[in-house]
């Protein structure tokens, strides 16, 4: 399997273009049987996802586990001695699950140093005795680069990671010259803390695509927009993907009251990709990434409150996965996905409807069914709706009067694209 390479605005494996469609497993290694792991994976990759997003050292806020198989040696679990040895049958069993996944067409994105094991991040100072010494690094870093590499891994260097202090951002030097010694051609990326663009220079000139996330508050999804438009015009340009949106039945952050729902989720998803994230995009399912499992040891660090899970079995099922692998159909069934965002082609709704192009195709996603005023600079020959629950197209139909197109409601219930295909630039 190919490795993953940077193309303008959005990616290819190998010589063909490639739609990131990523899946957010981060505590695979320390919570899932192999069973569970081959039934995961065949799933996934049935629904057309092509990325798995995972943590090589087990995830903080992660659910308890009784598999006992930790990278480094532990009473409880939670807190670990780091006395210079490393558990080798963890990194073996991490590399199996990595060559099933590479066997099924699934590229493993791996968290190499996640903040809670980085002096002077957010994490580490609420939880600093797990991190991680400056005598471990080059030897955890070195066995992660060789547990992966054979199987073309993204390295993310970092996990929610700030880079708020010199210490932390250190700290991501390094790892970063670290895995660029002994995976020389791996891709690096680098996965940041909700809502932020704070990606310093010194590290981004190492990417190979710009990842941001919008996250979990409810208060702050309209950053799906914002960053991506921010991250879009950085330099020097990259791909970029929102690498954490809002993640389904995942409990509202900071304790507000509320689930994200289906719904939620595809809206941030077809904003993000059409605000000029549109290298790919992340899916999340709450009791998925953490794989919360009924009777297992109470892990009593609860992130940020982010309400029950449902079973891992239940939420391996949710149906928001397929809105995300029916968008990974569409831009590749389009054969074409590098969107420039293009607002100006409506004439009301900038901030609430995001509008780009790419090609002949002009793409708008409508999260109600209402009537909309839009330029006439388009030449339209063709335009049709595509209702994204029911995932089929509906006629469009829109009358010319005094220098707008005045496009009629949408005979769907929720929100739906408006594709509009002609050759006139925005």
């Amino acid at each position: 399997m190919a490795k993953i390479t940077p193309d303008d605005r959005v990616l290819k494996r190998g010589s063909l273009p490639f739609f990131w469609l990523g899946d957010t497993c981060w505590s695979a290694f320390t919570n899932m049987t192999d069973a569970e792991w081959q039934d995961y994976i065949i799933k996934r990759a049935a629904q057309g996802f092509n990325v798995v997003q995972v943590n090589a050292l087990p995830q903080w806020d992660r659910c308890g586990s009784t598999l006992g198989l930790y990278p480094f040696p532990t009473q409880d679990g939670l807190h670990f001695t780091y006395d210079g040895t490393l558990n080798e049958a963890y990194f073996a069993r991490a590399g199996r699950m990595a060559a099933l996944a590479a066997h099924y067409g699934i590229t493993l994105a791996v968290a190499v140093q996640w903040c809670n094991y980085v002096p002077g991040t957010w994490a580490a100072a609420k939880h600093p005795e797990n991190i991680l010494p400056a005598a471990m690094v080059e030897l955890v870093v070195k066995k992660i680069c060789e547990t992966f590499s054979a199987y073309d891994p993204v390295f993310l260097i970092s996990g929610d990671a700030d880079f708020e202090t010199e210490q932390a951002l250190q700290r991501y030097l390094w790892v970063t010259r670290l895995v660029q010694k002994f995976a020389p051609d791996a891709p690096l990326a680098y996965h940041l803390k909700g809502w932020s663009d704070a990606l310093p220079q010194e590290l981004a000139e190492n990417a190979a695509l710009y990842l941001y996330q919008s996250g979990h508050n409810p208060a702050y999804q309209y950053t799906a927009r914002t960053l991506a438009e921010s991250f879009r015009t950085r330099l020097p340009q990259k791909p970029v993907l929102n690498s954490e949106p809002c993640y389904e039945q995942m409990g509202y952050s900071r304790l507000a009251y509320g689930r994200h729902r289906r719904e939620d989720c595809r809206r941030i998803l077809w904003t993000s990709l059409l605000s000029g994230a549109c290298a790919g995009i992340t899916y999340g399912a709450h009791g998925v990434w953490n794989w919360y499992k009924p009777g297992m040891p109470e892990n009593p660090v609860s992130g940020e409150g982010f309400l029950q899970a449902p079973l891992c079995t239940d939420a391996l099922g949710l149906p928001g996965a397929e809105d995300f692998a029916f968008a990974r159909q569409l831009c590749e069934g389009w054969g074409r996905w590098d969107f420039t965002p293009c607002p100006e082609v409506l004439l009301a709704y900038r901030e609430e409807i995001p509008a780009a192009r790419s090609g002949v195709r002009t793409v708008l996603y409508l999260p109600t069914a209402a009537p909309l005023p839009l330029a006439d600079t388009l030449s339209v020959q063709k335009i049709y709706f595509i209702d994204l629950e029911a995932r089929k197209a509906l006629p469009a139909h829109c009358l010319y009067k005094a220098g707008v197109l005045h496009l009629e409601q949408a005979p769907c219930y929720r929100d739906a694209l408006l594709i509009i295909e002609g050759e006139s630039p925005c």
